[in-house]
């Protein structure tokens, strides 16, 4: 590329993006030919002669979507403020974000917006695991959209990485907190509460929370109760119809919750008989969970380092724009085990 002409300048000159301007220069599909013409000519008269695969190693300006669940659940929108809050370290990678929140009711229409993120030079994603999400996850991927998901993956879809805990670990880590809080009572019933979802997150949290049950204490009983509302009346409602009194023949001695609706959940085994000190485990240190953890209501958390998740997502990304080596080598970050002591 001639003298210290970048991408950025490229893409102003032509009106368009700079992620357009990428696919262009490495011939990648996804550009109508009006717009590849529009690129050369900017080119052209920015006295570029000829073109060099790869991006610059000047600073150009990225711009990334965070693109999360519409959903108003308390761990999406922590997320959303976390994200508010690395700003400024943004700004200092050359990085320009948008949140974008959208609707995933409808597999088909979330989809088809997902599809639509053609502009960005960079996609992070939380998204559900259903074929239309893995399609408009491939789609971006082909028309030189970097995709990396986020906290949930979406196997077998076209993205570059996944950035988050292990969340069959997870599971795993509550199955054994679980099982040496109650394996000296003997032979007792562990809940598993989880909601309708098609994350994978969710559902490498139940597989390993099944497995060491399996494993290391043969002599728990899982019990499964799928299909939880996630927001917290509606957990109340349907926790209070469907789990069993303390005191019944079958009562339960200790529960697991995936998902969203902990304190609807909470509230429920209050009302049935299940006080302080219940064995409670679940995910994500929300502001209610601290509470919850402070009052008794939850043994413990497992919480992942949400900052640092976002962060690393965008370092990847702009890695992977520059066409740098070992963008993709990134440590994990551990789950953490929180309890009413250690809170910070």
């Amino acid at each position: 590329m001639a003298g210290n002409v970048t991408i950025p300048q490229i893409a102003e000159a032509a009106g368009v993006s700079t992620a357009t301007v990428d696919r262009v220069l490495n011939d990648r599909p996804g550009v109508n030919p009006e717009t590849v013409k529009r690129v050369r000519d900017a080119m052209s008269t920015l006295g570029v002669e000829t073109t060099q695969r790869g991006r610059p190693r000047a600073s150009p300006q990225y711009r990334f979507a965070y693109v999360l669940p519409g959903t108003r659940l308390a761990f999406f929108d922590m997320v959303d403020r976390q994200i508010a809050q690395a700003a400024g370290d943004f700004r200092h990678q050359h990085i320009t974000e948008l949140t974008l929140r959208l609707d995933v009711a409808e597999p088909q229409a979330y989809a088809a917006e997902l599809a639509r993120l053609t502009d960005f030079d960079g996609v992070v994603l939380v998204a559900p695991d259903t074929p239309p999400a893995k399609l408009a996850i491939n789609e971006l991927v082909r028309a030189g959209v970097h995709v990396v998901t986020v906290f949930s993956d979406v196997p077998g879809s076209m993205r570059e990485t996944f950035i988050g805990a292990d969340n069959r670990a997870a599971g795993r880590t509550a199955g054994l907190l679980i099982g040496r809080m109650v394996t000296a009572l003997g032979a007792v019933r562990c809940a598993l509460f989880s909601p309708p979802t098609r994350y994978t997150a969710a559902i490498d949290r139940r597989i390993g929370y099944a497995q060491v049950l399996e494993e290391r204490f043969p002599r728990l009983e899982m019990v499964r109760l799928n299909d939880l509302p996630e927001f917290e009346d509606d957990a109340y409602a349907a926790a209070l119809a469907s789990v069993p009194r303390k005191g019944s023949t079958n009562e339960i001695h200790a529960a697991y919750h995936v998902g969203a609706g902990t304190y609807g959940l909470a509230r429920a085994l209050t009302d049935l008989g299940y006080g302080v000190g219940f064995p409670f485990v679940t995910h994500d240190l929300t502001e209610t969970h601290r509470s919850m953890l402070v009052s008794g209501s939850l043994a413990y958390v497992l919480h992942q380092d949400i900052y640092y998740v976002v962060l690393t997502a965008a370092r990847v990304l702009r890695a992977l724009c520059e066409g740098v080596r070992g963008a993709l080598a990134v440590a994990q970050p551990h789950v953490e085990i929180v309890t009413a002591e250690n809170l910070t």
